[in-house]
């Protein structure tokens, strides 16, 4: 072996060591939180789709990478009914149905309408501002969807039916405000003050959904 290959062969042996204890450290600094959230007894709704947000507090979140997601037409059904991304990202709305459908929000934080269309229009909606976005179709009034956009990376949504659920979210160790949305509830939840310090932690929620729905208003950011 010449010596510059052994050069190269070492640089790169250096490399990788470098890049495995990066990857070593920053799982270490990282701290699993699990949030729990309780459907009160009153209500009638699962909390199935609850979304939890966890925003830290005197830092600035990581920056953002350019990312798509996709929100499906099947069945004249939204497939999520609920989404949460990060501002910034590109949302798809293939139309799987055999029908042509026309997609939008007529409020902020995006106005935006795709034209009555079958198949994957040509490119994504760029959400750029965080908010909470109210889909429907202008062809069959019975489709709705949500779509959350917040500014943190922290995010997670229950899939599971059922009274109580829980998500995990993994974060570095600081300060968060933790919020709590549903489509189901009436009004605004009061976040959580959460410190993680160790490699756990937890919070905790009781959602009432006895109420009448407002889900503008619930929505935890002004």
């Amino acid at each position: 072996m010449s010596g510059a290959a052994r050069a190269t062969r070492h640089g790169a042996a250096h490399w990788l060591l470098a890049t495995l204890s990066l990857a070593i450290g920053d799982r270490a600094m990282a701290a699993t939180v699990t949030v729990t959230l309780n459907v009160a007894a009153a209500s009638a709704g699962p909390a199935q789709d609850a979304v939890v947000v966890l925003d830290p507090v005197g830092v600035a979140a990581p920056p953002a990478h350019e990312s798509v997601a996709t929100i499906d037409q099947v069945g004249k059904q939204f497939v999520p009914q609920v989404s949460i991304v990060r501002t910034g990202t590109g949302v798809s709305f293939p139309n799987s149905d055999q029908i042509k459908h026309d997609v939008y929000s007529h409020y902020l934080p995006k106005i935006f309408e795709l034209k009555l269309y079958a198949g994957r229009p040509t490119a994504p909606v760029v959400f750029d501002q965080p908010g909470l976005e109210a889909l429907g179709c202008n062809v069959h009034d019975k489709m709705r969807a949500f779509l959350g956009i917040v500014d943190s990376p922290y995010f997670a949504k229950i899939e599971h039916l059922g009274r109580t659920g829980s998500v995990s979210i993994t974060v570095p160790p600081g300060s968060y405000s933790v919020h709590v949305w549903h489509p189901g509830l009436a009004a605004r939840v009061a976040p959580q003050p959460l410190e993680v310090k160790s490699d756990t932690a937890a919070a905790s929620f009781d959602l009432d959904l006895s109420g009448i729905p407002d889900p503008k208003a619930a929505w935890p950011w002004p």
